[in-house]
């Protein structure tokens, strides 16, 4: 147990005095591995927000009837109520719909804005919810084709739209990341061969009392494994702020944003995932930049 103890005292005597020597190559791996890190939790979290999105536009049955100017909704609602695939109608007139959006924009004067732009712009709206998922299709289609009908949208447009976007944006963070993951380690490698270079006299030393290459070189690969945490520790630091910068930010946006914001919030286990994802991504950096760099002198 003793002599246990001692090795590890050593090797965590030697890693800190490893680290402490390097100087600015330690500082140009860890801000490596930071930048590294930080995109790369920012992009799984808009990810996770953006799937979270997806869900919820995914679960709605909603379709929006937007009527032309001319048509009267008491002549249109019995049409759409006898469609089998309709469950219930909700009809919000222009003026409802201009007095809602008025208020969300937190103008007070209604009436001035309505006469600065000459007249109300929205229609009236019909909003019909289906039955199932399933039909939502082929009801905005039947909507469409009814007389006085200008304009129907549904959520199956939006998810769409959102999916693609999810989905380019999953490519250019793969991209991303695979370039700063061989960049990180690159630096890596070069900071862990520039450190044991210039403590090669003492490694030799080491050598020639007979120390095994796995004990000179453990604590090389352990400072890499630490410029792998912390860049990861100060990369969810960077992530952590924004975020409480981006909470106080919502707190004075319109209501509907703050929805929408509130639907996309991450769960607990999410939030206590994130920073364990990022320091073994972080730690498993380090590893390989430091495996390949201690690798020539090892063999040697």
């Amino acid at each position: 147990m003793l002599k246990s103890l001692t090795k590890l005292d050593y090797l965590l005597k030697e890693t800190l005095l490893g680290l402490m020597r390097g100087g600015w190559m330690n500082w140009a791996a860890v801000s490596t591995v930071t930048v590294l890190l930080f995109l790369f939790g920012l992009s799984l979290q808009t990810s996770w927000q953006v799937e979270k999105l997806l869900y919820q536009f995914g679960s709605q049955l909603e379709v929006s009837v937007y009527l032309e100017p001319d048509t009267q909704m008491e002549s249109i609602e019995p049409l759409i109520a006898k469609m089998s695939e309709v469950a219930a109608i909700q009809t919000i007139t222009k003026e409802e719909a201009w007095t809602k959006l008025v208020k969300e924009m937190r103008i007070s004067d209604i009436e001035g804005t309505t006469q600065q732009l000459g007249e109300n712009p929205l229609v009236d709206e019909m909003k019909v919810k289906a039955r199932n998922s399933e039909v939502v299709p082929n009801l905005a289609t039947q909507l469409a084709k009814l007389p006085g009908v200008e304009t129907v949208q549904y959520v199956d447009e939006a998810v769409k739209r959102i999916a693609q976007l999810h989905q380019g944006l999953n490519w250019i963070t793969l991209t991303i990341t695979i370039i700063l993951t061989l960049t990180a380690i690159a630096v890596t490698t070069t900071t862990i061969r520039l450190i044991v270079t210039a403590r090669r006299q003492e490694i030799e030393i080491m050598q020639l009392v007979g120390a095994t290459s796995a004990w000179i070189y453990l604590p090389f690969i352990l400072q890499g494994i630490a410029f792998g945490l912390v860049g990861g520790a100060i990369a969810w630091s960077f992530i952590s702020i924004i975020q409480q910068f981006l909470g106080k930010l919502l707190v004075n946006q319109p209501e509907f944003i703050q929805v929408i914001t509130n639907r996309v919030q991450l769960t607990p286990a999410e939030i206590l995932l994130l920073p364990l994802i990022l320091l073994s991504f972080g730690a498993a950096v380090g590893l390989m930049g430091s495996l390949f760099a201690v690798r020539r002198f090892a063999k040697g």
